[in-house]
This record gives C-alpha cells, sequence and structure tokens, in this order.
C-alpha cells in the first residue's frame, strides 16, 4: 500500500502562532497502524458539549485510567492477572488498550462515568473573555469636527 506525506513547512514560515495547528494537522496525516479496540463514538451533545462513548465490556474502574496531558486525552486498561479457569473459547476482548483523543484548545472534561460497559467522557468548550470575538469601534477624522492639524511637538514662540 501506498502512502502519502504532506510537507507542511511551508506553511511554518509565512504563519506565526498557528504552530499547535499544523502540528496536529501533521499528526493527523499520519496513518495509525494500531487496531480499532476498544470502538467508540464522539458526540456534539451541545454548542460547546461533547461526548465520548468507548465500548469496554469487561473492566472495571480499578482496571483502567484516563489522564489528561496539555491537549492529550488518555484512556487505557489493563485486566488483571486474574483466570477464572481454562478457556475452551474466548470471544470477548480482555486485551489492554491505550486511546488517545488530541482535544482542541480550551476542552475541558466536566466529567466520566462507567455503566454497562460503557465509558462516556463529558467534555465543555470553554473559550475564555478576552479569546471571544468583540467588536471594534471604528472612528474617523470627520466625527472629531476639527478639520485643522494639530501640533504635536514644537517650540512656543512668545
Amino acid at each position: 500500500m501506498r502512502t502519502t506525506t504532506f510537507d507542511f513547512s511551508p506553511l511554518f514560515r509565512s504563519s506565526i502562532g498557528f504552530d499547535r495547528m499544523l502540528d496536529a494537522l501533521e499528526a493527523a496525516s499520519r496513518i495509525e497502524t494500531g487496531d480499532n479496540w476498544p470502538p467508540y463514538d464522539i458526540v456534539k451533545t451541545g454548542e460547546d458539549d461533547y461526548r465520548i462513548a468507548m465500548a469496554v465490556a469487561g473492566f472495571s474502574q480499578d482496571e483502567m485510567t484516563m489522564i489528561q496531558e496539555q491537549n492529550m486525552l488518555i484512556v487505557s486498561g489493563q485486566k488483571k492477572n486474574g483466570q477464572d479457569g481454562e478457556y475452551l473459547h474466548r470471544g470477548m476482548a480482555g486485551r489492554s488498550f491505550e486511546r488517545r483523543f488530541e482535544l482542541a484548545d480550551h476542552v475541558k472534561i466536566v466529567g466520566a462515568n462507567l455503566n454497562d460497559g460503557l465509558l462516556t467522557v463529558d467534555l465543555k468548550r470553554e473559550v475564555p473573555e478576552e479569546m471571544k470575538p468583540r467588536r471594534i469601534e471604528i472612528k474617523s477624522d470627520l466625527a472629531v469636527g476639527n478639520d485643522q492639524t494639530k501640533q504635536i511637538e514644537g517650540e512656543k514662540v512668545a
């Protein structure tokens, strides 16, 4: 199978402050070779609210960990080494897993719940007031009502 990689270096030369976005694009362009277990859904539940639902049947709370590092959410699980007997057929996956989710800026984890083999993680985007769009008033010299040129510096003549 042939893969295509994109070179984002020209964008680094002409952009300021977009380093994280370009890093995210670069990371997204890499193909993950890992498996797709456990399955998960990402749902937008409101304008700034999200939910991750992950099927983790057979895992208990003490067998799972959830860590947030900057803009990365890492959910992992590892079964304890207790076998109830000799398996004749093992159809339920009990293997360890690690699932990573890249979070946008200002996305906070509100809570997590494990119920009936389904782990739900609630997230909310909370943009600070100083980063929200604001309207800037545009003034003109005509609105001031003074058509004379003002002198800022100069010598006084007595």
